[in-house]
C-alpha cells in the first residue's frame, strides 16, 4: 500500500484446493453426525529464516512423527485434517494413528487407533490441498490429550507446518507410527519452542450438539509465545477452561501465527491476516465467533525483509489497519460469524516500540472500542495494563515487554465476557 487511504486487498483463501471438510456427515444407522472442531492450528509455508530450528525445510524421509494436542471439546468419534497447502509435490502419508497420550511420545496401547483415508491406511495429498481422515471410535472429553502419529516412507519435500507450537514434537527413524512406546522417538523439537507438521485440525463428534466454535485469530500473543512448553496455558486454552468451569462448554480454536501481520505476507509470519482469515477462521467447523487480535506486528516490524517490509516501505497507518479490520468484519458477517474486536496490548519497552507506533496503537484501539464496527469488544490492553501506562505490568510479561507470561495469558482469558460468547 502506498497511501494512507489505500484499501487492503480483498479477502481470499491463502491456497486453492478442495473445500474444507464438511461439518456434518450422514450415517444411515445413527442419522446426521455433527462435527466440532476440537483443536486446530494455522499452517504456514516453510521459512528460510525461522527464528528457531525446525524440520520444515528438510522434510521427512522414512521417518515417523508423533505430535500431541489437547482437545477443547470431546465426543465419541474423532478424525484429523492434514494439509499440504504449501508443498511443492504430492504428500504421501504411508500410515497414521491416533490414541490417548501416555506421556512424552507414548500412547496408551488400548486406545491406539489406525487412521484411514477413504478406507485406505495410506493417502496421497496433492500439492496445495488437504485431506480428512475417516472417523474412528475413540471416546474423548474436553482437555484430553491425544497423540497423532504419521509415517512418511517417501521423501516429503518441504513440509507445510505451524512454526510455533509451544508443544514438543517427536521424530523417529523408520516406521513406528503404531508403536505405543516412546522408545524409538529419540529426536524432539524441544527445548526450543516446537512446531506442528502437516496437522491442521482434530474434530470430534458425539451425541450432543455444542454451541458454535469461538476462533481466536491473531499473532504470537494468540499463538501463545511465552506460555509454558507443553503446559497448555495460552489464552485460548485458559478461555476453554473458564467455559468448562462455568458449565458453558464450547470449542475454542487457536488460529494465531507468531509474527503474523494483518496487511503483509512475510517469510517469518506467514500469509497476511486478511489473506488467511477465510481459511483459518471462517472455514473452521461450525465457526460462530471470531476474537480478532492483530496489528501490532504491522506497527512494530519495519525495515525488516524477513518480517515482510523493505527499507523503502512506507510505515503503516492507523487508517490502513482500520480498513484491514473492517475487511475482516465484513467477511465474518457474510458467513454469519460474529466478530469480537480485541484491543492491541501494550508494547512500550519492547525492541520495536516507537512514539509513532504507540500513537497508531492507541488510535486503532480507540476505533476498536468506540466505532461500533465490531459486534463486541474485549479490552486486552486494559487486562495487561489496567493503569493505561502503555506498558504491560511487570508481573504479566516474559521480560520483553511484548509477550504475556502465563499469568498475563490468564488475565487475558479472564477479560473475555462469557455472556458475549453466548449471544
Amino acid at each position: 500500500m502506498t497511501s494512507a487511504e489505500a484499501s487492503p486487498p480483498a479477502l481470499t483463501h491463502a491456497v486453492s484446493g478442495r473445500p474444507a471438510p464438511a461439518t456434518e456427515v450422514v450415517s444411515p444407522a445413527a442419522g446426521p453426525a455433527v462435527w466440532h472442531g476440537a483443536w486446530t492450528t494455522s499452517v504456514m509455508r516453510p521459512s528460510a529464516a525461522p527464528w528457531f530450528e525446525t524440520w520444515a525445510e528438510q522434510g521427512f524421509t522414512n521417518q515417523s512423527l508423533r505430535q500431541t494436542v489437547r482437545l477443547h471439546t470431546g465426543g465419541t468419534q474423532v478424525r484429523i485434517r492434514l494439509s499440504n497447502a504449501y508443498g511443492h509435490t504430492p504428500l504421501h502419508v504411508t500410515g497414521a494413528a491416533i490414541g490417548r497420550t501416555a506421556g512424552p511420545a507414548a500412547v496408551q496401547p488400548s486406545t491406539m487407533r489406525t487412521l484411514r483415508f477413504d478406507g485406505f491406511t495410506s493417502t496421497t495429498i496433492p500439492a496445495g490441498e488437504r485431506a480428512a481422515s475417516d472417523p474412528v471410535t475413540l471416546p474423548t472429553e474436553p482437555l484430553d490429550e491425544l497423540t497423532i502419529s504419521l509415517y512418511f516412507k517417501e521423501t516429503t519435500g518441504l513440509a507445510t507446518y505451524h512454526q510455533l507450537s509451544m508443544t514438543t514434537t517427536y521424530r523417529a527413524a523408520g516406521d513406528h507410527h503404531r508403536d505405543p512406546a516412546a522408545t524409538a522417538y529419540t529426536d524432539a523439537v524441544q527445548p526450543a519452542y516446537g512446531s506442528w507438521y502437516y496437522l491442521e485440525g482434530v474434530e470430534t463428534s458425539g451425541p450432543h450438539r455444542l454451541p458454535r466454535a469461538v476462533v481466536t485469530f491473531g499473532d504470537s500473543i494468540t499463538d501463545g509465545f511465552g506460555a509454558t512448553i507443553d503446559g497448555h496455558n495460552r489464552y485460548p486454552d485458559l478461555l476453554t477452561e473458564r467455559l468448562l468451569t462455568a458449565d458453558r462448554p464450547r470449542p475454542v480454536l487457536n488460529a494465531g501465527i507468531g509474527s503474523n501481520k494483518l496487511l503483509t505476507d512475510s517469510p517469518l509470519g506467514g500469509d497476511a491476516g486478511i489473506a488467511r482469515f477465510a481459511r483459518d477462521v471462517l472455514d473452521q467447523p461450525r465457526a460462530g465467533t471470531a476474537i480478532v487480535l492483530i496489528g501490532i506486528n504491522d506497527i512494530q516490524h519495519i525495515d525488516d525483509p524477513v518480517s515482510g517490509t523493505e527499507d523503502d516501505s512506507p510505515p503503516v497507518t492507523a487508517r490502513q489497519l482500520i480498513d484491514g479490520h473492517r475487511a475482516l468484519i465484513r467477511a465474518a458477517h457474510t458467513r454469519g460469524v460474529s466478530a469480537i474486536g480485541a484491543t492491541l496490548t501494550p508494547f512500550r519497552g519492547a525492541a520495536g516500540w516507537t512514539p509513532a507506533g504507540e500513537a497508531i496503537r492507541r488510535r486503532l484501539n480507540e476505533w476498536i472500542s468506540t466505532s461500533g464496527a465490531y459486534d463486541a469488544v474485549v479490552d486486552f490492553a486494559r487486562a495487561l495494563d489496567p493503569d493505561s501506562t502503555g506498558r504491560i505490568r511487570e508481573n504479566l510479561h516474559i521480560g520483553d515487554h511484548l509477550h504475556p507470561n502465563p499469568d498475563g495469558y490468564r488475565a487475558m482469558a479472564d477479560a473475555v465476557d462469557l455472556a458475549v460468547l453466548d449471544q
